[in-house]
């Protein structure tokens, strides 16, 4: 029995898009919802994220955790899971990275945190 599966994804090539819809529906651009054996969403994800390039995706499946799902992400975004005592937490980078100088805290925190 399948599991639903949400797949985000952003300034990934179209023939993707075109692959991940015949499995999935595209609810709005760049965001395939469906139902889905953990084999599909295994070999989808392989595809996924072997081509993605320059963008980014995320996909989200229920899993055996204590939020009951897991996270994967492909492509370089601001936005990054963090595995926080078995949470998935998503930090956000900074929008330049810091100096050698920057004081640590103000590389974990930014100012106004």
């Amino acid at each position: 029995m399948g599991s639903m599966v949400v797949l985000a994804t952003t300034a990934v090539p179209d023939h993707l898009r075109g692959a991940l819809s015949r499995w999935m529906i595209e609810v709005t651009p760049g965001m395939f919802v469906g139902t889905l054996s953990a084999k599909v969403r295994d070999e989808l994800w392989n595809a996924a994220s072997a081509v993605v390039g320059d963008g980014a995706a995320v996909l989200i499946h229920p899993d055996d955790t204590e939020q009951g799902f897991s996270l994967r992400t492909a492509g370089e975004r601001r936005r990054r899971p963090v595995d926080f005592d078995g949470l998935a937490l998503v930090a956000m980078s900074p929008l330049e990275p810091a100096g050698p100088d920057t004081p640590t805290t103000e590389r974990i925190w930014p100012e106004g945190w």
